[in-house]
């Protein structure tokens, strides 16, 4: 069975519906990692039966010495894939050259790509809005895309908009990671 780990930031939503529709049956999720301790996904996990590892971002000198402490945390479960499900940091070239990632994005990239994405997204003159999961690299949201999923945005406040947004991301991102380790 194939092996993944999550990573998350704050709320935890996506992480959960990951876990929910994925593990133990297609995948076994062996690890949930924040850089945040005061993350409320924290409690999501635990109530999924997942103890999450903390690496708090604050107690490293620099990005590049966080990610080479998370690195070697991820190298040491021996994944097949490292999920980001709402983890805010901007990764270095010390995890894009030797971790297999994955994100999901509120934007249909390429467009409004980096932070406040569903805010730019809203106030933009697209007609369409979605998301995209895709491929981590060094170029912040430019990896390969896996998939998107689309919708009309007329009429709709920003309330509604993001609600939307969040359940096209429960659509699509489980079949992402399956699709990822091909095994769809």
């Amino acid at each position: 069975m194939k092996r993944i780990a999550i990573l998350f930031s704050g709320e935890g939503t996506n992480m959960q519906t990951l876990i929910q529709k994925l593990h133990p049956d297609r995948v076994s999720i062996v690890a949930t990692i924040t850089n945040n301790p005061k993350a409320k996904g924290i409690t999501r996990s635990q109530a999924l039966g997942i103890e999450p590892i903390i690496i708090d971002h604050r107690e490293f000198e620099s990005r590049k010495s966080f990610d080479t402490k998370l690195v070697q945390v991820l190298k040491n479960l021996n994944l097949d894939l490292v999920v980001l499900a709402g983890f805010m940091r901007i990764l270095s070239p010390v995890f894009t050259t030797q971790i297999k990632a994955i994100n999901i994005h509120p934007s249909l990239l390429p467009a409004h790509k980096g932070a406040n994405a569903i805010q730019k997204s809203y106030e933009s003159s697209d007609r369409y809005a979605g998301v995209t999961t895709h491929f981590v690299t060094e170029e912040l949201d430019s990896g390969n895309i896996i998939m998107q999923k689309r919708f009309e945005k007329q009429g709709m406040d920003f309330e509604a908009f993001e609600t939307m947004i969040h359940q096209c991301e429960y659509e699509i991102f489980a079949p992402s990671v399956l699709k990822a380790l091909e095994i769809l």
